[in-house]
């Protein structure tokens, strides 16, 4: 048996073990090649369940995070999801598999750019990558049944809460910028925002702007 194949399997176990029980978000992961995200230095490294580093000085997110924040989105088929922070791009990937659009914001142009070359190539074509301010989003995107936050903020702005549409979840990681954070999970209801904690993290800062170099 070659390494990669025992590597997949592996990562499948791990997930399973971890806790990840729906079935579409396991297949999915499956499915979306993990090892076209990452460095080429880091393939023989991509199932492994740990963060790698990218262009930008960020990250791609361990697979057990990835599959986590996705299977506590609660997708479905027809929902139109934000992610705030493209990185490689690998989750907008995995997302782009159980809804029907995808809009993701990256505020490094280096990433951006290549994320959205990686993503046409490989056939993802309902996500759109923009370059942007993941706390300015654009009034014209509308509101989303989903937003998921890939970067640490100290807080979730009010702003990015008022495009849930009723009933949606967003996901983010909470807290100090250096340092460990914590998934929080909120989701909008007829009487307001019901907030839930959920796991301990640690993500690169979410920052506002678009980034002047890179």
């Amino acid at each position: 048996m070659s390494q990669e194949p025992l590597e997949k399997m592996m990562f499948q176990l791990t997930l399973r073990r971890r806790g990840i029980s729906d079935q579409a978000v396991l297949r999915t992961m499956e499915e979306v090649p993990r090892e076209a995200f990452v460095a080429a230095g880091d393939r023989s490294h991509a199932y492994r369940d740990s963060a790698l580093g990218i262009a930008c000085g960020q990250t791609i997110s361990q697979p057990f995070v990835v599959a986590y924040m996705t299977e506590q989105l609660q997708l479905q088929k027809h929902y139109k999801v934000l992610e705030i922070g493209t990185g490689s791009g690998y989750q907008a990937a995995v997302l782009s598999r159980l809804c029907a659009h995808v809009l993701t914001i990256e505020r490094y142009r280096t990433l951006a750019d290549t994320a959205r070359d990686r993503l046409e190539a490989l056939g993802y074509f309902n996500i759109e990558v923009m370059l942007g301010d993941g706390f300015q989003i654009p009034p014209g995107a509308g509101d989303f049944d989903r937003i998921i936050v890939t970067a640490a903020m100290e807080q979730i702005p009010e702003k990015l809460l008022e495009r849930l549409l009723p009933g949606g979840i967003l996901i983010a990681p909470v807290g100090p910028h250096h340092g460990s954070q914590t998934l929080v999970r909120v989701t909008r209801t007829d009487s307001g925002f019901e907030r839930k904690e959920l796991v301990d993290v640690r993500f690169v800062p979410a920052l506002p702007g678009i980034a002047r170099e890179l």
